[in-house]
């Protein structure tokens, strides 16, 4: 077993690492910081839609899908970037790869926003 603290200061530290992932990430994307703000948009706008609890979660969940797919983004191109700034097949492959991603998580969100929104009309 590798030595290192355990318990709840095991717990603690790595909630601290978590804060400090979430500060680099809002002082150093962008996109980051927009997808938040609409993250904080649709919790509220979900709050007062008249649907159910399911729906909610559906509609919050899917733009927090977006946020935690920036986030992986984010870290793969900060890891290909500290490589090296040389261009390289796999070094694009893997910042396009993250930025589909990113791009589906969006396409989801989309869709589950426009099926639950077009149920109310």
């Amino acid at each position: 077993m590798k030595p290192g603290k355990t318990g709840f200061s095991r717990i603690a530290d790595a909630a601290g690492y978590s804060v400090q992932g979430l500060k680099a990430a809002w002082h150093n994307e962008a996109a980051f910081r927009q997808e938040s703000v609409l993250f904080v948009i649709a919790i509220l706008i979900a709050f007062f839609l008249p649907i159910d609890t399911v729906e909610k979660i559906l509609l919050v969940g899917s733009v927090a899908i977006v946020v935690i797919v920036e986030l992986l983004n984010s870290a793969i191109e900060a890891v290909v970037d500290r490589i090296g700034s040389d261009w390289h097949e796999l070094s694009g492959r893997a910042k396009d790869m993250g930025s589909a991603a990113v791009f589906v998580a969006l396409l989801l969100a989309a869709f589950t926003w426009i099926s639950i929104l077009g149920g109310l009309l």
